[in-house]
């Protein structure tokens, strides 16, 4: 307690990490603020699954973290060596939330916190995880509120935040770029000739003095030439792509070398929709529409988490986690009424990292679950299928192209793969507009073509329109059956 000297809370959001699938839902932890008067200074509380992801393959960390196969434990930090983990090593952007907790309060809840030292307790991604465990200590401060009645089956970290907000917890936002969002900066600071300059300095091709010395590029530029260059020397090192004695040699040069240039510009961000304003995970729809002329309705639930056809107001941009998404249909032809699973994904996740001077990253995407795409039949089939590709982007959206090796379960196995290209525009809060097309080669050399185009609508935080054109090439005993679809869609959050 002498040691913090508890004055107030803040819960930490560190956002989406756009290639780690188990950092899609972000992270929450506290930040016990101190009579310091020191952010950086401060200790954080965590609680974290007691494994490395990194000693264990992708598949028994999932499953063991699903089913409690760990157990869970409490950390207390400094806050700096949290930023250097998220902000730094990870590329997430930080949210911080101050809470209205007073003196008294924040002593209460770190007695409770002191109690919890040395125990443990299983560990459960989807519920009994980081951000549930933050509930608990924040109660304990002021036993009024119940922040736990706002989840009963999942618990996601963007989810406790909302909380926070529905019990006026909330009382100051601030937000902490990234080491990627600095680099980005510099991309468009930096002249398109300047571009490659920073990574010619870390690979020695080109000296520090020659470019000191060189007349031919501006004060201005040389400054962000070498800060960029600064920053991308310590993202690589976090990255593990070089060792220390090297890092800090080159760290030094540049460093003494961008000190010679005179005092800069500090960096100032656009700061991006907050979090809090994005929508809730729990999604009910309801629509109607045409299919081949004939009038069809559509209902369903999904109770997590956020797709590329959603308003992206809030969310990291190029992500998807769905699961257990579930949407049925029903028409009526010849007086006979017909119900039809149009979709059950049991999980979907996609990252499209757009590529860029410091960033080489792939995108990719996998999906698990029952659609109607496939080429030989129009009922709900089982498909898996994972695929990589890459995607570029600008302020106003981004394309990708997706190479996506599937199996269907019909008759046996099928199999194929897909190329795609898609075009996604998500510059503004209200809308956002996807249009993909893809061609399919099947294993008996049969080609399908499908093209979905989407617009959806901000009506509310919480209420969304959306408008679907769905185009599906088929053959079926034999015969071209092709689909059309046309949907109107009205999407609720809670």
């Amino acid at each position: 307690m002498k040691k913090l000297e508890p004055t107030s809370a803040t819960m930490v959001f560190p956002a989406a990490h756009i290639n780690s699938p188990a950092s899609m839902f972000g992270h929450t932890f506290l930040r016990i603020n101190s009579k310091h008067n020191s952010k950086l200074l401060s200790y954080a509380v965590n609680y974290a699954a007691d494994a490395d992801p990194k000693k264990e393959n992708g598949f028994s960390f999932a499953i063991k973290g699903l089913f409690g196969g760990y157990y869970g434990k409490y950390s207390l930090l400094p806050y700096y060596e949290k930023l250097k983990e998220y902000r730094d090593g990870e590329q997430r952007d930080i949210w911080e939330y101050d809470l209205n907790l007073n003196e008294e309060e924040t002593k209460i809840m770190l007695d409770h916190i002191w109690e919890l030292n040395g125990t443990n307790s299983h560990y459960y991604f989807l519920t009994e995880n980081c951000s549930y465990n933050m509930l608990w200590l924040i109660e304990s401060a002021r036993p009024s509120i119940s922040l736990r009645k706002y989840f009963y089956f999942e618990v996601m970290p963007l989810e406790t935040i909302h909380a926070l907000k529905e019990e006026g917890l909330i009382s100051q936002k601030y937000y902490r770029p990234s080491k990627r969002t600095v680099l980005l900066k510099y991309e468009k600071l930096l002249n398109s000739n300047n571009l490659i300059i920073p990574k010619k300095l870390l690979n020695g091709e080109i000296s520090l003095q020659y470019l000191l010395d060189d007349k031919s590029i501006e004060l201005e530029q040389k400054q962000y030439i070498f800060e960029a260059a600064i920053e991308f020397l310590e993202y690589s090192y976090k990255k593990n792509s070089m060792n220390k004695e090297d890092y800090l040699k080159l760290f030094y040069s540049l460093s003494m070398a961008r000190a010679n240039l005179s005092k800069g510009k500090i960096l100032e961000f656009n700061i991006p929709p907050n979090p809090i304003e994005s929508h809730r995970a729990i999604r009910v729809t309801s629509g109607f529409g045409f299919r081949d002329k004939e009038q069809i309705g559509f209902i369903g639930i999904r109770p997590g988490y956020h797709d590329l056809e959603d308003i992206q107001h809030g969310f990291l941009r190029g992500t998807q986690i769905e699961f257990l998404n579930l949407e049925l249909s029903y028409s009526k032809i010849k007086n006979e009424k017909i119900f039809q699973i149009e979709e059950a994904t049991i999980l979907s996740i996609v990252s499209l990292a757009q590529r860029s001077e410091f960033f080489d990253s792939l995108s990719w995407r996998t999906k698990f679950g029952f659609d109607r795409d496939i080429l030989q039949d129009n009922q709900a089939n089982f498909l898996a299928s994972a695929g990589f590709g890459f995607s570029w982007g600008s302020k106003i959206g981004y394309i990708y192209t997706m190479f996506d090796p599937f199996a269907y379960l019909y008759n046996g196995i099928s199999f194929g793969i897909g190329s795609s290209i898609g075009l996604i525009i998500d510059d503004f809060s209200w809308t956002n507009i996807n249009i993909e097309g893809t061609s399919r080669i099947y294993d008996d050399s049969k080609i399908q073509y499908l093209l979905n185009l989407s617009q959806s609508i901000n009506l509310s935080q919480n209420l969304e329109l959306k408008f679907k054109y769905n185009y599906k090439s088929r053959y079926i005993d034999k015969i071209n059956q092709d689909e059309e679809t046309f949907k109107v869609m009205l999407n609720f959050y809670f």
